[in-house]
This record gives structure tokens, C-alpha cells and sequence, in this order.
């Protein structure tokens, strides 16, 4: 049997969503040996990198639901999965589903203390862990009733897994958390219809794009956007291969040796391959980069479509020439999937922080958080969205779902704005901009943007501005910390290069250009800068500096 026709029918089924993809297809008369997924772990016998088919995955899938049915495991059980492999947990994450419970998938780099209490704010029914997990939770306490090693669900029988769950569009269907501006991140939770709304109103009701026939996926497993790669290559009967990790030096592996079309991941992780000489690398076989998350750096996107190759149309016909696609777009785990849009080749010029056009399921608005009201074209607001992607809250915390409501809309706390052609520029996180007084504001996202666009030997930057004074009622001072190539010169002045990269209110702040190390950056689980703590650490740095 072949899956023609397959994406039509699975476009049409009102009742689908992301809780029962793999069931649907096997309903619609998807071709068992077709593509299911692979891993770049073992799964049950099966080699590392090896693709399973789609009935292989359904029946190690099937044996988890067993598993788990067998202990207890029902509709809405919240459980946590705290685990390595990407197999562990997208795997457990179809079979929970399956049951119609709700796996909360936890990211693999959190902090033993902070990924228990955690899951003791979730009120978890059971935690699955491998041994590294384990280790990391030594002293601690979950609180829940059942803690079990990702070893055993794939052992159970597929032959007793119950029927697959009737979800409602409304139902919990995963529960994935924020980066943690902090240090405690929130659960967010996603609905069957919710985070499976782009896909189906998007992705389904399109031809497949070009560069997602084979794709490898650079997102984390435990990510919204990992559960909804996996579903969208399900769908598409694309082939795809999940990996565990996101630096920069593995995915580069992984891209040479599995050759996939396209290639999906964060802005940290494109931070990282634009560090290596890309032309020396076997990269022919990607046409299309596909970001969410954080909108990526120009430095980093402009490396990148240098390299792979996409087929055109030319005179002479069809043909394959160097160079890819880059997709960019701006989003967060609240808002479910990307709300803007916007394609970058080799010979695009759009940049500057530009995240595109909406998406046509995406209302959006810039608001003045004093009045409420929109802003005007080319006046920075607070982005505020209505779409059906939109997760509907978090978990056990009412207060924090309705906070950032406002009149139907989700404020997602970006700053903005929108030229005259209707394009859309990220300036800012609301938490990292700073009032410089006079209507003068220093935006530090697109500081650091227009740093890097202009000192090409510097992989990251990192703008932290704080009072001259501690006590407060002096002016604001600004230092701006590099991290640099490997073949870039430390001793170098770029002071010059990064005062004309501010604004004239922004540069009258600049105290310093500092020079760190790479590993002096504080990442997220995610890899994100965390620029509260990094402005924390550089404050007491000065602080006790003679």
C-alpha cells in the first residue's frame, strides 16, 4: 500500500491532532513500511541512526503504552520524563498519549534540584529517569508514587496496549517548559488542538516544502517544537532523525553522514556551526534551515545559506545550485508554534532583527502597555497574539496563565515593531530593555545584533547595562562582553566598531568592551543566553572588583 493521498485525508479528519498522529495515520491507510523515525540512540534492539519504519514504531510505541497501562497510567496522569536519548522521550511521549495521559518532558540539562521541584509542582503521578538522571537527583525528592528507569517501558507487549485514547481538542496533551529566565521554569501546557493547529491549518494544507524530505531534527526532544518536528514528519511521511544533543560539532557529524534535505533547530545551535569554516564541510545535501524560538543573528544566517544547495528553475530548467534557504521566525514554548515567517538565500538583505510577515492563523498586535492601544508603524510595542496555537496555560498555576491575558490576547513579552510594508522587527525581551530617559531606550537584543553584524570575528555578545551607582539615581553604564572566534585577535580594540554599532543615546552609556570566554557565557537548558543571570554575575563582578 502506498500513502498517496494520505496528507488530504489526514487534512480532512476534524479529530486530529497532536495526541493521536500515529494512530490516524495507521486509521487513514498509511503504508506500515514507510518512514516512522529515527534516533541516534538504540531503541529495543534496533541501531543507532537506523530508521524505523512506521509499524515498528508503532508496536515499540505500543509497548510502552502497555508498560504503562499496566501500572496504573490513565487519562490526564501528568508524568514526568527526565531523560537523555531522544528515543526515551519522544517515544514515551506517543505512548503516554496513546492513554490519553499527560508526559511532561523535561529538558535533559536542567538541574537535578530544580528538575524536582519541578516535578513537584506538576503533583506528578509517576517520573521516568535514566541513570545520568538519576545520579542528578541523588538527595532529592520528586514526590511521586512511582519513579522508573527508561529501560523498562520498552519491554512491555505490544499485543496488550489498550485502545488508542479519544482525545477532545480541548484535552492536556503534553506539558513542555520555558527556558527559565531565572532559574525555575514554568510549565506550560499544550492542547491536542493547540499544538497541532499550525500543522494542520499551515503545513497540511500545502504542498510539502522543499528541504523537508529527510529532515534532521537539532531541536530538543523535550521542546513543544521537538513534539510537533515529530509530527509534522509523520504526517508529511518524511523521513526524520532526532538527535540528542544540539552543539554545533554534532550536528555538523550527524549532517554529513545522514545527508538529510533539511535541517530544524534553535538559534544556538546555527551560533555554533557558524563557528567552523562551512566550506570545508559535506553540507551539498541541505537546501532548507528552518529556525524557531529566538529570530537568529544575520552573521549566523548569512554563513549558513552559503552553504547546501537548493534546486531553482533556470533557463536551462530545473537545476541544483549552491546555496540554501534559511527560514526564520520568532516564537516561544506559550505560543506553540513561530507567528511570523520569513526566508532568507544567498542574496537576501532583509535582516536587522526582521522576523517576517504573520502567519495567516496569527493576529497580531503591538500594544502600549500604558494604554492598551496599538502603536503606529515604526513605534516599538509589546507583541501581543491571538492564534489557535496558543497553549491554553500552565500547569497547576492559574495566576501565571492569566497575567499575560490582555483583552484576548496572549502578551508574550517581545518588544517590536512594524515598517511601512508590514514587516516585523524583534528589538528586545520587555525584561533586558532599558529606559535611558528622554523617550531614549537601550534595546539589547538588537545591540547585540548590530555588534556582531559589525565585528565578524565575535561568535556571541552580551550587553549588560547597570547603575553607575548600586544605590541607585545614577546614570546608566553599559558593558558589552565578547566572545570571540577562535582565530579572532583578543588584544584587538573593538570599542571604536561597537560604539557606531549603538545608537547615539545607547554608545553614551558604554563603559567597556570585555573580552570572556566562550564557556564564561551562562546558557539555559535550551542554550539561550540567560541575561539575568549573566547581568547578576557581571553587577557583582564590579562590585567587588578593586
Amino acid at each position: 500500500m502506498r500513502d498517496t493521498g494520505i496528507r488530504a485525508r489526514l487534512a480532512a479528519d476534524p479529530g486530529l491532532g497532536a495526541g493521536n498522529v500515529l494512530p490516524a495515520l495507521f486509521a487513514h491507510g498509511a503504508d506500515p513500511d514507510g518512514p516512522g523515525a529515527a534516533f541516534d540512540v538504540p531503541v529495543d534492539g534496533f541501531p543507532a541512526g537506523r530508521g524505523l519504519t512506521l509499524g515498528e514504531l508503532r508496536e515499540r510505541v505500543a509497548a510502552r503504552a502497555a508498560w504503562w497501562h499496566g501500572r496504573g497510567i490513565g487519562p490526564r496522569d501528568p508524568v514526568a520524563l527526565y531523560v537523555s536519548g531522544s528515543a526515551d522521550c519522544l517515544l514515551n511521549f506517543l505512548a503516554l498519549a496513546w492513554l490519553g495521559a499527560v508526559p511532561a518532558l523535561l529538558n535533559r540539562h536542567l538541574p537535578g534540584d530544580v528538575a524536582a521541584e519541578y516535578v513537584r509542582r506538576l503533583r506528578a503521578a509517576a517520573l521516568l529517569t535514566d541513570a545520568e538522571h538519576r545520579e542528578r537527583l541523588a538527595g532529592e525528592e520528586a514526590g511521586t508514587a512511582l519513579h522508573a528507569d527508561a529501560s523498562e517501558p520498552g519491554g512491555g507487549d505490544p499485543a496488550a496496549a489498550p485502545a488508542p485514547y479519544r482525545h477532545h481538542a480541548d484535552d492536556p496533551v503534553v506539558i513542555t517548559h520555558s527556558s527559565g529566565t531565572t532559574r525555575m521554569p514554568a510549565a506550560v501546557v499544550h492542547s491536542h488542538a493547540s499544538l497541532f493547529a499550525a500543522t494542520k491549518l499551515f503545513r497540511l494544507a500545502a504542498p510539502r516544502a522543499r528541504g523537508t524530505e529527510r529532515i534532521l531534527s537539532a531541536l530538543p526532544a523535550a521542546h513543544a517544537a521537538g513534539v510537533s518536528t515529530l509530527n509534522l514528519a509523520l504526517c508529511h511521511r518524511s523521513e526524520v532523525l532526532f538527535l540528542s544533543g544540539q552543539d554545533g560539532d554534532g550536528v555538523l557529524a550527524a549532517i554529513e553522514r545522514w545527508e538529510p534535505t533539511g535541517v530544524f533547530g534553535f538559534a544556538a545551535t546555527w551560533a555554533q556551526l557558524a563557528r567552523h569554516d562551512l566550506t570545508e564541510r559535506r553540507l551539498s545535501s541541505v537546501s532548507l534551515w528552518f529556525n524557531t524560538g529566538d529570530c537568529a543573528h544575520e552573521p549566523h544566517i548569512r554563513r549558513l545559506v552559503a552553504a547546501g544547495s537548493r534546486v531553482t528553475v533556470t533557463r536551462e530548467g530545473v537545476r541544483r545550485v549552491p546555496g540554501s534557504h534559511f527560514v526564520d521566525g520568532l516564537g516561544s514554548t506559550e505560543m506553540g508554534h513561530s507567528a511570523f515567517h520569513l526566508t532568507h538565500g544567498p542574496d537576501t538583505e532583509r535582516y536587522g532583527r526582521c522576523v517576517g510577515v504573520p502567519h495567516g492563523f496569527a493576529e497580531v498586535a503591538l500594544l502600549d502597555p500604558a494604554t492598551g492601544r496599538e502603536v503606529p508603524d515604526g513605534e516599538v510595542g509589546h507583541f501581543a497574539l491571538k492564534a489557535p496555537t496558543l497553549a491554553p496555560g500552565y500547569w497547576n498555576d492559574s495566576a501565571a496563565t492569566y497575567r499575560n491575558r490582555l483583552d484576548g490576547y496572549y502578551l508574550t513579552g517581545d518588544l517590536l515593531y512594524r515598517d511601512a510594508e508590514g514587516y516585523y522587527f524583534h528589538v528586545d525581551r520587555a525584561v533586558d530593555a532599558v529606559d535611558l530617559g528622554g523617550g531614549e531606550w537601550l534595546y539589547t537584543a538588537l545591540s547585540e545584533e548590530r555588534i556582531l553584524a559589525a565585528c565578524r570575528d565575535v561568535l556571541d555578545c552580551t550587553v549588560v547595562s547597570l547603575p553607575a551607582d548600586p544605590a541607585g539615581g545614577a546614570p546608566v553604564v553599559t558593558d558589552v562582553l565578547l566572545a570571540l572566534r577562535p582565530d579572532a585577535d583578543p588584544s584587538a580594540d573593538r570599542a571604536p566598531a561597537v560604539r557606531a554599532a549603538l545608537t547615539p543615546a545607547a554608545a553614551a552609556t558604554l563603559r567597556a568592551v570585555l573580552v570572556i570566554g566562550e564557556e564564561d557565557l551562562i546558557l539555559g537548558p535550551t542554550g539561550k543566553v540567560r541575561k539575568f543571570l549573566m547581568r547578576q554575575r557581571h553587577r557583582s563582578a564590579v562590585a567587588v572588583a578593586p
